[in-house]
């Protein structure tokens, strides 16, 4: 049977997302799995254009960077101490962090901050996302779809224990 993409179905994709100057970004090495029916799971508009598609159709979905990691934001990006780090630090490492200016207490203001250069005494640190300012072009094709459990609806999301509950 061959389910539409409807609310309150799981989805399977292949993807992969280019810049628009047809780039690859992100190769899609894993199928994306998400809750279909605005449980924001996954963009927006890319829920939007897999609606109503059915297993081996796909969709292309051109994003602006508001629609899709955001635009760059410069007051992202800081310069701390070489010392405040481990002796082993390389271009790539990933460190979380609160941004400067925000409240301690507050867990939703930490970020993930790539090391982006490395100088003598200093250590330049980038809280934006790497897709962060680019527009990107995903190409998306559904490979699965099922009507999603009582319990992925009450949560928001998918589960990923795979168990075929039919008897």
């Amino acid at each position: 049977m061959n389910m539409q993409v409807a609310k309150n179905t799981v989805v399977t994709l292949d993807y992969s997302v280019t810049d628009t100057d047809g780039e690859l970004v992100d190769a899609g090495q894993e199928p994306l799995v998400y809750l279909h029916g605005g449980y924001d799971d996954i963009f927006p508009m890319i829920e939007e254009a897999m609606h109503g598609k059915r297993i081996g159709e796909s969709a292309v979905v051109k994003m602006q960077p508001d629609d899709a990691f955001g635009e760059y934001d410069a007051d992202l990006v800081q310069l701390e101490p070489r010392s405040q780090f481990p002796l082993e630090l390389h271009v790539g490492m990933q460190f979380e962090g609160v941004p400067e200016g925000a409240d301690d207490e507050d867990d939703e203001d930490v970020l993930i901050y790539r090391v982006t250069e490395i100088a003598d005494d200093k250590v330049v640190l980038d809280g934006n996302h790497p897709l962060a300012g680019m527009a990107l072009v995903f190409t998306c094709t559904v490979t699965d779809v099922r009507p999603a459990t009582a319990e992925e609806i009450s949560h928001g999301h998918t589960h990923d224990d795979n168990c075929d509950d039919d008897d």
